[in-house]
């Protein structure tokens, strides 16, 4: 427990105490002001209650901590404002807790399972993606640190009319090239003939819009897309030549798929795939037929009324049998929690599909499952580029692969303008522009809040000052490098009196475990990402106003070095939850 803890903790009994006023937890905030003080205490929240001014209110509560714990060593109240020091040994015993406990997670006895991918496998992955990826990894990361066991979990699109397009298109086009013959990798091979579909899908629109047809009725009556919802009813039927030629195409996105995850540092505990669960929906819809929450129409379609609930009136199987996207998520959710003892399932999906995922969990809560209210949709904001948003039909999709690409050989050209790495192998720099490229990419993505939309710019992530995931490795390498000439081995030290930069790197590293709680909680990478930037800051300001290898009291320079270490060690942990990789070199 950290010292801001502490305070809370006797500022509650405190209150009851002296008061008799239950549960009145007051704000401790570090003091940033110019008054003497290490913390600043709020004490507002009991004027009302006590009907006394604020001044005399932090009076008396200043002189109850000074005479019921051992904790200040003096007080002052400033216009309501109780400010505490409290006592250096306190900072001592803090940080000699830290370090004795850094490695330990105290278990949550609950299983959480994370959703996040989930491609079509029509198309390679694209930016957007890699924002998902990224963001339902982290979030992984963050919730084992914060004690749950996690299962890590994709549903891949791996049957519809948009993979039959991509099937048609090679079938028609392709003239037998694969992605060995043409040295493309598979899913972007596949997403070519994506691609190939939709010009050809338009000149046969034009053609029949020349012919007088209208807009709608040229749409529906193209031979391209004919052939390709007949391509769809053939492999719902399981027609072997259909059937092998999608186990075919498949096979070369999921290792194309494979080689991108493996860059971006991303891995699953489970893979479910469409063509298996949409099954488990079609079982669903008699259910909820028997129990009155389902309602079928003349045409036998069947649909679920959510008026009552402020919602709509949904769709969940066509009156030819089929099923809609909506019963596949149904089957998927129902199954996950069969086969897993999960506690609760965070699916991590842009923000578009906000409404689908209000209406998929009233739907499981209206068929009974207890679970349903343990569902959440970890909706996040797009991502665009400087130069606008992306579209997949038309080829403008910004390429996960190029883009990463693109981060590495920007990293490469500001380290070779740097000049710091010539003793390297070219083995080591290529490692090291690719940990400071990732980082970079990551950081960016992850330090802004997930619902908000964001611009993501290339050139301005890879910054070696300001809040970018560079910075906060060039600080973890400079630390590596201190350490390394200091020949450093911890030992533990209690007799130093340490100053205000000391102690303010002390809070910031007992700071570490409450924010992963909170970015647990919340399910935000944000607040890990703006910690370790805060701390990478603090330290900073440590590192330039205390001497460490010229310092001639060796408990001091012990301290320093002990913090130093500690940092290091946290800003490494601290990333790793970013999926972000650390040099010692930059």
């Amino acid at each position: 427990m950290n010292i801001k803890n502490i305070i809370e903790e006797k500022l509650l009994e405190i209150i009851l105490n002296v008061y008799q006023l239950k549960g009145i937890m007051l704000e401790v905030q570090e003091n940033k002001t110019e008054f003497e003080g290490d913390f600043t205490i709020v004490t507002f929240p009991l004027v009302k209650q006590l009907k006394k001014n604020p001044e005399t209110i932090g009076t008396e509560l200043g002189q109850a901590l000074t005479e019921q714990t051992e904790l200040l060593e003096s007080f002052n109240v400033v216009k309501g404002f109780l400010n505490v020091k409290v006592k250096n040994q306190f900072f001592i015993d803090n940080f000699s807790a830290l370090a004795e406990n850094f490695d330990t997670v105290e278990k949550k006895d609950s299983t959480v399972m994370v959703e996040y991918s989930s491609p079509n496998t029509n198309k390679p992955l694209h930016l957007g993606h890699i924002r998902n990826n990224l963001l339902g990894f982290s979030v992984s990361q963050i919730l084992e640190e914060a004690g749950y066991e996690v299962i890590k979990t994709q549903i891949i699109n791996d049957r519809g009319i948009h993979i039959c397009k991509s099937m048609l298109a090679w079938e028609k086009f392709g003239n037998g090239e694969t992605p060995d013959s043409t040295g493309i990798k598979g899913d972007k091979f596949v997403g070519n003939y994506y691609v190939k579909f939709d010009q050809e899908y338009k000149l046969q629109i034009a053609e029949l819009l020349a012919q007088g047809m209208s807009e709608d009725q040229a749409k529906k009556e193209a031979p391209l897309m004919k052939e390709a919802q007949q391509m769809l009813l053939d492999w719902e039927n399981g027609n072997e030549h259909v059937r092998n030629l999608w186990n075919e195409m498949n096979s070369w996105v999921y290792k194309g798929f494979a080689d991108t995850y493996k860059r971006l540092g991303v891995d699953f505990d489970q893979v479910q795939y469409e063509s298996n669960t949409y099954i488990l929906g079609k079982d669903l819809i008699q259910e909820g037929l028997d129990k009155g929450v389902l309602y079928q129409k003349e045409d036998g379609s069947v649909w679920c009324d959510l008026t009552d609930e402020g919602l709509d009136q949904k769709l969940l199987l066509r009156s030819d049998g089929t099923s809609v996207y909506m019963t596949q998520d149904l089957g998927t959710a129902v199954e996950r929690f069969k086969q897993n003892d999960i506690q609760k399932l965070i699916y991590t999906v842009g923000n578009e599909q906000d409404y689908h995922f209000q209406v998929l969990f009233k739907i499981l809560g209206k068929l009974g499952y207890s679970w349903a209210d343990q569902l959440y949709h970890l909706s996040y904001g797009m991502v665009e580029l400087p130069n606008g948003k992306m579209k997949s039909r038309e080829g403008t999709v910004v390429d996960a692969d190029d883009l990463m690409q693109e981060m590495h050989n920007i990293a490469k050209s500001a380290a070779e303008e740097l000049g710091k790495l010539e003793n390297l192998t070219a083995e080591e720099k290529a490692e090291n522009y690719e940990n400071v490229g990732m980082g970079a990419l990551k950081y960016f993505m992850l330090k802004v809040d997930p619902k908000k939309k964001m611009l993501f710019n290339p050139e301005e992530s890879i910054d070696f000052n300001g809040n970018t995931g560079p910075f906060i490795q060039y600080t973890y390498a400079r630390i590596q490098s201190l350490l390394a000439k200091a020949d450093f081995e911890y030992k533990e030290v209690r007799n130093v009196s340490l100053n205000e930069y000391e102690k303010a790197l002390v809070m910031q590293l007992a700071n570490y475990k409450v924010v992963v709680q909170k970015a647990a909680e919340v399910l935000s990478p944000a607040l890990i990402a703006n910690y370790v930037y805060d701390l990478v800051k603090t330290y900073n300001s440590f590192y330039q106003s205390n001497p460490i290898m010229i310092q001639e009291d060796e408990n001091i320079k012990q301290i320093r070095l002990n913090l130093s270490d500690l940092t290091a060690k946290t800003i490494r942990k601290s990333l790793r939850l970013l999926g972000i990789e650390t040099v010692n070199r930059m």
